[in-house]
């Protein structure tokens, strides 16, 4: 391939490779190769890149050092270029890649503190959506409690995790009250202006799962949970969106 597309693509692959040679049509106002000039802008972009999954991803920067991270930073540019402007949503895959990612296989709790830092991120980028206060339930027959099919945060995340990844990631994140944390399934969310990170008793993934592909509560209840322990975390972290039809007293049938 020759032509404008053909420098475009060779000009942007070689912005994310510093071993790759530079694009030997670039040239300066004076006509003499912009060696000096591409490279700066090469370090540049590298540099942006690096500082925006930094403020995405702090602590797994803090696990595996600032300068190691800073070269993870640029293999996984290289693997996942910005599709996008905007560097806030930058690095979405980056938890992914670590888990495939040969040099980090030995830190296995690695590729899950990074999903619970996306998570965050996602929780705080979401849309705002008032949550569902406990008391507008509590007058609901159990029948009807039972058939409700309750709409879910918008910000609300869910994730399984290894037993340690919560615990390190508290470590790291000046969470001490889930610093010995053994759990499993994870809640990000953002009911208000704060995002929250709450352990969850065994049962609520597969609660909001099912609720997700339009359960009734009382089938997306799995036999044998602790039923209040679920209920309980699902309001503390405002798993639910207000409902003007429950809130007026008019619960779907």
């Amino acid at each position: 391939m020759s032509g404008p597309g053909a420098f475009t693509q060779t000009f942007a692959s070689a912005l994310l490779s510093p071993e790759a040679p530079r694009p030997a049509a670039l040239r300066d106002p004076s006509g003499a190769a912009a060696t000096r000039r591409y490279d700066v802008y090469r370090n540049n972009v590298s540099v942006a890149l690096t500082e925006a999954l930094a403020a995405a991803f702090p602590v797994v920067e803090r696990l595996v050092g600032e300068a190691y991270f800073r070269a993870m930073a640029r293999a996984f540019a290289q693997a996942h270029p910005p599709r996008s402007p905007v560097m806030a949503t930058y690095g979405a895959e980056l938890a992914d890649w670590i888990a495939d990612f040969p040099p980090l296989a030995a830190l296995s709790y690695l590729a899950d503190v990074a999903r619970i830092e996306q998570a965050r991120r996602d929780a705080s980028q979401s849309a705002d959506a008032a949550p569902l206060a406990p008391g507008v339930l509590a007058g609901l027959p159990p029948e009807a409690l039972a058939a409700l099919c309750p709409r879910l945060h918008p910000a609300l995340r869910v994730l399984t995790l290894g037993p340690s990844a919560l615990a390190i990631w508290a470590r790291n994140a000046a969470r001490p009250d889930l610093a010995q944390s053994r759990a499993r399934e994870v809640l990000v969310s953002r009911p208000h202006l704060k995002v929250l990170t709450l352990a969850a008793p065994e049962g609520t993934a597969a609660t909001l799962r099912a609720l997700a592909r339009g359960t009734p509560l009382g089938a997306a209840l799995p036999i044998g949970a602790d039923h209040a322990a679920i209920f309980g975390c699902l309001f503390e972290a405002g798993a639910f969106a207000a409902d003007d039809a429950l809130t007026h007293g008019d619960p779907a049938p």
